[in-house]
């Protein structure tokens, strides 16, 4: 595995290789297409002006332009004559000027095509005459004034944006300035014009492509959307400059996180999405199944039956009896028959106005297990979402020492909460022949290297993050990089809450129940005012498979808890004795079919392991400061929500 120096080379100057002819021109096109990135030339130590003079091809969006009018060009004298009285055209260049445009040529020349229509129709002598010309001239286009177009646009390499100058003669300003524009370009690399806020400016000389936009479609034709509207948007939203640059800090913290535990001599293990066991033996779970869609096929219209009879086939008999009424009306000659249909239309819309609250309000039918055969399912079997890839980590740590996991976690719990959402990113590791100390002091080194390597390599995202989102966002991580992190027992953390007296705390503080997030944020930001480790719970709150203590009261987990956030970490030394395992799924009455091969772990060559999960997208929260997990993640699922 590469140095993390040659790691760090490589990342900088991928795209960016020396041609053999000439040591002295380096070109910074990317390897899998001909454009530039924005970040190679204003992430430079000299902000691009080493540059200056480059052809280059750059291509983004515009997140922001300016239109700058030009000066019209004065009109040349009138034309001469020759010994004929025809005009003579004078078709050099102005003194002293170079490379006039098309657009100021036909300027400049306009007086010139006045004359010859004068001269067409006749002179001025004659009404008609007047009449033509001034058609003719009215005909006679009136091009824009020329101007000069300053776009800002972003490729997502850089927090930073690049300034594209272009001519409006090369390409109209209705079709560029617009927000979310997409341009590529081919110029010269200049120095700015604008030296205030940028060093440098391409010059275009070629339009290669024009993405455009509809302004009154277009979201982000809005200025600065609050972050909660942006959620409705999720395909637009990462081309503001606020979510692209979290994303770039979530993108570093995944390689951080393989970093992390590669160098470390973990394993990268890919867990089942799709699992029978419940890792946890209490979670909300999504089930997984085919059956769905076979039993609409055999009872498609199963929420419109009542006895029998649809509503549509009430309405359709509420039509037609209306019309034979209508008839019997026109007809005098039936009163009997007139009151007997009138009476069965009555009755036919007293059953359509019961069936209709039904209708809106039942909802679609659930399949019930006892009703259908699970033998028939994909799987032959229940299966769910995984909430955790642990049990599964469990088993290659007893194979291959050290395993890490990484990936998403499914819960189905229907609350809404700023920092849990239904599918989540957690990064999981296990470690065999360890204990819980060894698991908290992994975890420790794991969170703090997470918060040195997003303060080297993010610097440029998390000036802006710190001067839009959390002032202190940068301070806080430098904090965390050699700070020392408490632990005390949650007999301590019991204690300590119930000293405080400045606050009511909701839910009733006593030894054996679970914290909450409102008992553990006191913990940590008013009380430690750093992260903590709280570890040796009750064994009621914890899952089934951690390692009982000594007194038989209290278990081997620990959670790690950080300002502002809350619980990031949790983890634990596992059962490795079978009997005391055994007991526990009976305990609390789990299904011990689901965990037989769980069990076979402790039959055949167990060993004493610990491990522990961090929630990744609470990292990203910690990092950036953002209060709400939707915020972080580029797709969110949450109750209700799942648009695209």
């Amino acid at each position: 595995m590469a140095s993390q120096q040659e790691t760090d080379t490589m990342a900088n100057n991928a795209t960016e290789t020396v041609t053999g002819n000439s040591p002295a021109m380096v070109s910074l096109a990317a390897k899998y297409s001909n454009r530039v990135l924005v970040k190679s030339i204003v992430e430079r130590d000299d902000g691009g002006v080493g540059l200056i003079g480059e052809r280059l091809v750059i291509g983004g969006w515009v997140k922001s332009s300016k239109e700058v009018q030009k000066e019209l060009v004065t009109p040349a004298p009138a034309p001469k004559t020759d010994d004929h009285g025809a005009a003579e055209m004078d078709l050099s260049p102005p003194r002293g000027e170079k490379d006039v445009t098309c657009v100021e040529i036909l300027q400049s020349r306009i007086p010139f095509f006045r004359t010859i229509i004068r001269v067409l129709s006749g002179g001025a002598g004659c009404g008609s005459t007047n009449t033509i010309r001034e058609k003719l001239e009215a005909v006679l286009p009136k091009p824009p004034p020329p101007s000069t177009l300053f776009l800002q646009i972003s490729d997502g390499s850089s927090v930073a944006p690049f300034l594209v100058v272009v001519e409006s003669a090369l390409a109209s300003p209705a079709r560029l300035l617009p927000t979310g524009t997409c341009i590529l370009a081919e110029g010269v690399l200049n120095h700015s014009s604008n030296q205030g806020k940028h060093v440098v400016e391409l010059k275009v000389e070629k339009i290669l492509h024009i993405g455009t936009v509809d302004r009154d479609k277009y979201i982000l034709s809005r200025k600065r959307l609050p972050l909660d509207q942006l959620r409705d948007s999720t395909h637009f939203r990462p081309r503001t400059t606020t979510v692209s640059s979290v994303i770039r800090i979530r993108s570093s913290l995944t390689f951080a996180t393989h970093t992390f535990f590669q160098n470390n001599g973990f394993f990268y293990v890919q867990v089942p999405i799709i699992t029978v066991t419940d890792a946890e033996g209490f979670s909300e779970k999504f089930q997984v199944t085919t059956l769905l869609e076979k039993a609409d096929k055999e009872e498609p219209n199963a929420t419109k039956e009542v006895e029998g009879v649809t509503l549509d086939n009430i309405k359709a008999a509420i039509k037609e009896k209306s019309n034979q009424v209508e008839e019997l009306k026109r007809s005098e000659s039936n009163k009997e028959a007139l009151t007997a249909a009138l009476q069965d239309l009555r009755k036919t819309n007293e059953l359509a106005s019961q069936l209709e609250p039904k209708e809106k309000t039942k909802p679609v039918p659930s399949i019930k297990i006892d009703k259908i055969n699970i033998s028939e399912d994909f799987f032959s079997r229940q299966t769910y979402l995984t909430v955790s890839g642990h049990l599964h980590l469990e088993s290659y740590a007893c194979a291959l020492g050290n395993v890490y996991s990484f990936g998403p976690r499914f819960r189905a719990e229907k609350k809404e909460s700023a920092k849990q959402v239904a599918e989540m990113w957690t990064a999981e590791a296990e470690i065999a022949f360890s204990q819980l100390e060894d698991a908290m002091k992994c975890a420790d080194d794991y969170f703090k290297f997470l918060c040195t390597w997003i303060v080297e390599k993010c610097g440029r995202d998390m000036e802006f993050i710190s001067g839009r989102i959390d002032r202190t966002s940068i301070e806080r991580l430098q904090s965390m990089m050699s700070c020392s992190i408490e632990k005390i027992t949650y007999t301590d953390a019991v204690r300590a809450l119930e000293k405080v007296t400045e606050k009511i705390f909701e839910a009733k503080l006593e030894w054996g129940v679970a914290l909450t997030a409102e008992h553990l944020s006191h913990l940590a930001d008013e009380i430690y005012k750093s992260p903590v480790i709280i570890y040796n719970y009750p064994k009621a709150v914890k899952p089934f498979y951690v390692r009982l203590n000594d007194d038989g009261k209290t278990v081997a987990a620990f959670d790690m808890v950080v300002p502002k956030v809350g619980k990031l970490i949790t983890g634990s030394q596992n059962e490795e004795r079978i009997n005391k395992l055994n007991a526990r799924i009976e305990e609390l009455g789990l299904p011990k079919e689901q965990y037989e091969w769980y069990l076979d772990l402790r039959r055949h060559g167990t060993v004493k392991h610990s491990g522990f999960s961090l929630g990744f997208d609470l990292m990203v929260l910690f990092i950036t400061g953002l209060t709400d997990v939707k915020d972080a993640i580029p797709f969110p699922r949450s109750l209700g929500k799942a648009n695209n």
